[in-house]
């Protein structure tokens, strides 16, 4: 067990803890804007269907029901702007989080290999890559990449921490490379429905992949956009010559989402009003956050999408942790997502509006 564990780093959020308590000390409670988890209730009509499907006593299939692929692939198709999406073309998973972790080692990744992620990033994709062996390297453009050796590329818009965007034709012009260098292309788009100042644009989209779905496979989850980060509920759509290996591997792991949980998945793709009262649940919160941050000296990059806000003072992250703790308030400081992120700090939209209000009076001049 060492062995593996030793692959790993430190997991980042053990060194926020003595910032959390000097937060939570506060007179009128913390204000916890530190990990993106949803506060608001699961939707009625997402909660009914769990509930029906309650009495579930056989085992769910890994490739989950035909009601679940066919919700899958209308979606793709409805939101994304897909064409020509089969049950062959989508795969569901148990969060994303476990799919971003055990990806590498599913696709038989190793030493030698090479897994590929943006700048500032979401941690597991390089913990994915350690836990396979394989070699991970850090971009700030893919195209400029060595390909020799690199056999998966993570993309990331909306990206986690920062926000950005990659335009239409930012994301053709990946994909075209990826292609000539046989790099397989995973985007993450876990946030695609949380746009703010852009209109983030899936590679499902037959502008940017021209129509095939070779070598391009995408991540979403309700998560955040249906508030089901309890239910583990997630999918990829794309290239079945992917999929097809990838659900056989899983089933002899046993990867299976519940069929309670495939009930409510189907229940809320299929339904667009929750997602609407929750983005102006989120937009209204984001507002309040980005007037109080800027009045209180801070400057935010990017931020055109996804659930936080990426704001700096110009000092070490953590000095700015500690400004913010001592006013009752927990951010992430910008180096859980790399070296890069190190002036940073990511500020999340989630949590209730008394305490996002609370959270800008606090940072009132």
């Amino acid at each position: 067990m060492s062995a593996v564990s030793d692959r790993l780093p430190t997991f980042p959020w053990d060194k926020l803890e003595p910032y959390k308590k000097t937060a939570a000390a506060h007179p009128d409670g913390i204000v916890d804007l530190s990990v993106g988890t949803p506060v608001d209730p699961v939707p009625e009509l997402i909660q009914k269907a769990l509930i029906a499907a309650a009495d579930s006593p056989g085992y769910p299939t890994v490739w989950g029901t035909p009601e679940l692929r066919d919700a899958i692939t209308r979606w793709v198709e409805h939101r994304l702007g897909a064409r020509g999406v089969t049950h062959r073309h989508v795969l569901p998973v148990v969060g994303s989080k476990e799919l971003v972790a055990w990806l590498p080692t599913q696709l038989g990744l190793g030493p030698g290999a090479k897994v590929a992620f943006p700048r500032l990033a979401y941690p597991t994709y390089e913990v994915g890559a350690r836990l396979a062996r394989a070699e991970h390297v850090a971009y700030d453009d893919p195209t400029e990449l060595d390909p020799a050796g690199l056999k998966l590329l993570w993309l990331n818009s909306p990206s986690n921490p920062t926000g950005r965007v990659l335009s239409q034709e930012e994301l053709t012009r990946i994909v075209a490379w990826a292609r000539e260098h046989g790099v397989l292309v995973l985007s993450d788009e876990c946030y695609i429905e949380l746009g703010w100042e852009a209109d983030p644009v899936s590679v499902l989209h037959p502008d940017v992949n021209g129509g095939s779905y070779d070598g391009i496979v995408a991540v979403h989850s309700l998560s955040k956009r249906s508030n089901l980060a309890g239910y583990r509920a997630a999918f990829l759509a794309g290239d079945p010559a992917v999929l097809g290996p990838l659900l056989q591997i899983r089933k002899h792991g046993g990867m299976m989402t519940s069929a309670p949980t495939q009930a409510a998945v189907v229940a809320a793709l299929g339904d667009d009003e929750h997602v609407r009262v929750q983005r102006e649940r989120y937009a209204a919160r984001r507002a309040v956050l980005r007037e109080a941050l800027l009045a209180h000296g801070f400057r935010i990059e990017h931020s055109e999408a996804s659930l936080y806000l990426w704001a700096t003072r110009d000092e070490s992250c953590w000095d700015t942790v500690a400004h913010l703790a001592d006013r009752g308030i927990l951010v992430a400081p910008g180096d859980f997502y790399g070296p890069a992120g190190a002036t940073f700090v990511r500020v999340a939209l989630t949590a209730t509006d008394d305490r996002i209000r609370t959270a800008a009076h606090r940072l009132t001049p």
